[in-house]
């Protein structure tokens, strides 16, 4: 126990021999002159990022209080009259059963797995019209 306790001393010894840990210990006791307000310069940085961060994080706190919801507001606003503005249009074509089926529409090489088997996954009924035994 004796040897294993000397090993450990020696090599802790070595250790704080080694250029990179009696160089922090020494800078450890070494410091920069101060000037005329008391504070050396990376004190007086470190102040400066600070205050830096403060004003940042206020200035958007209000861009994300003020500026945003007038934003939302008017994007929703734009987004709500251009679906109306759509639909408006949707009104005047003519019904779905009377609008021309080109061959290259809602082409059906085989069933699909769900349903009848004639609509896709995405079929909406207001919007799509497929008629399998309409001939163009």
């Amino acid at each position: 126990m004796f040897a294993q306790r000397q090993m450990f001393f020696a090599r802790l010894a070595a250790n704080l021999r080694a250029p990179a840990v009696r160089q922090t210990v020494q800078r450890r006791f070494a410091s920069t002159p101060a000037n005329e307000s008391g504070k050396n310069a990376f004190v007086r940085e470190r102040e400066a990022v600070k205050q830096h961060a403060a004003e940042t994080t206020e200035l958007w706190r209000k861009i994300s209080l003020y500026g945003i919801p007038p934003a939302l507001a008017l994007a929703g606003y734009n987004a709500y009259t251009l679906y109306n503005e759509h639909w408006e249009h949707w009104s005047h074509l003519p019904p779905l059963e009377e609008r021309t089926e080109y061959p290259y529409q809602n082409i059906r090489t085989r069933n699909y797995p769900w349903g009848d088997g004639d609509k896709t996954l995405f079929w909406n009924e207001s919007v799509n019209y497929h008629n399998r035994d309409k001939v163009t």
